[in-house]
């Protein structure tokens, strides 16, 4: 069975120790390396070609998203994902817009290994708390100019499909609203909101409610 090779990036190596040895234990993982700074993680993420990059966002001389922000200019198919105790929206936003793989708080360690085998299978993964501020990521984006209209963004997405309906489903899950909250706002049967999800989700070929969200906020050039 082939590993799947990570580059763990850290600027504390008590944290890069204790999470080689976590991904060691597992038997589909192996390390490539380990850096302590954006500007290692350029030149390893260069040297080692790993399959996964994780990597912490304040670190010094370079951080963690300038870092990602270099490696994906010169490899789109990086894939790289933050593990990180900061849940600031402005590196939410720019992790989304760099468009790196993944979003985790390091207090989500537990649930690493499995978030690195979703990136491989080319999923996108962001912890709870991050997912919970999406909402307001969206609110708030009103006022970028990069922002596209609702017009334009019903026409990138009816091109894989997507009705009038759906389109409206999809704005109100990335706005935070559960099935029942969208069944009511829009007269409709929870069933049938289900039905709409399963069938948006089919044809943009996405996995589950979250990565739609992401979808749009991406999209809406969030």
């Amino acid at each position: 069975m082939e590993k799947i090779k990570v580059l763990i990036v850290d600027d504390d190596e008590l944290v890069t120790m204790s999470l080689a040895m976590i991904l060691s234990a597992e038997p589909d993982m192996e390390i490539a390396g380990r850096g302590g700074c954006g500007a290692d993680a350029v030149r390893l993420y260069g040297d080692l070609r790993p399959d996964i990059l994780l990597m912490d966002i304040r670190m010094p001389d370079m951080t963690g998203v300038d870092a990602a922000e270099q490696i994906l200019t010169e490899d789109r198919t990086a894939k790289i994902l933050f593990l990180t105790t900061f849940s600031d929206e402005e590196y939410i936003v720019r992790a989304l817009q760099l468009g790196v793989k993944g979003y985790l708080l390091k207090q989500d360690y537990r649930s690493l290994p499995d978030s690195i085998r979703a990136v491989m299978r080319g999923q996108n993964v962001f912890g709870g708390e991050i997912v919970s501020k999406m909402p307001s990521l969206l609110a708030s984006s009103g006022s970028r100019d990069k922002e596209k209209s609702a017009a334009d963004l019903m026409k990138l997405y009816s091109g894989a499909g997507i009705t009038n309906k759906e389109f409206e489903v999809i704005q109100l899950i990335a706005s935070g609203l559960s099935n029942r909250e969208i069944a009511e706002k829009i007269f409709l049967s929870e069933g049938t909101v289900k039905n709409y999800i399963s069938n948006i989700l089919d044809k943009l070929s996405l996995r589950d409610r979250t990565q739609l969200a992401i979808h749009y906020l991406k999209n809406a050039g969030i």
